[in-house]
């Protein structure tokens, strides 16, 4: 049915992104179908949009918009999901620290 939608896999869990792959494989359908694509917030989870991106899948980054009073609250919300995912904010500091190490060499 993918010719009539179009899908936003708009997730910050790794398990999550990584089901959606395998579901496009077992469909036959490109990772860089033009109606699929993956989104994770800017700042958050970039080791999942570069896997997916190296991957061939079509993904973003978004920033939210709009008053302090209305973003704030929000960018809260995602920021406790994140962290309460499997350790996933643990993990992505590691990530960053270790890219950090290799690239003071």
């Amino acid at each position: 049915h993918l010719d009539n939608i179009a899908v936003i896999v708009a997730s910050h869990n790794e398990q999550s992104n990584l089901l959606a792959t395998q579901l496009l494989d077992k469909q036959n359908l490109p990772h860089n179908h033009p109606h699929v694509h993956f989104s994770q917030l800017y700042g958050m989870s970039d080791n999942i949009t570069f896997n997916l991106a190296k991957s061939g899948c079509s993904v973003s980054k978004y920033l939210p918009f709009g008053p302090i009073k209305d973003v704030v609250p929000y960018l809260m919300r995602r920021a406790q999901e994140n962290s309460s995912v499997s350790g996933q904010t643990g993990r992505e500091l590691g990530l960053i620290k270790k890219e950090l190490e290799r690239r003071k060499r």
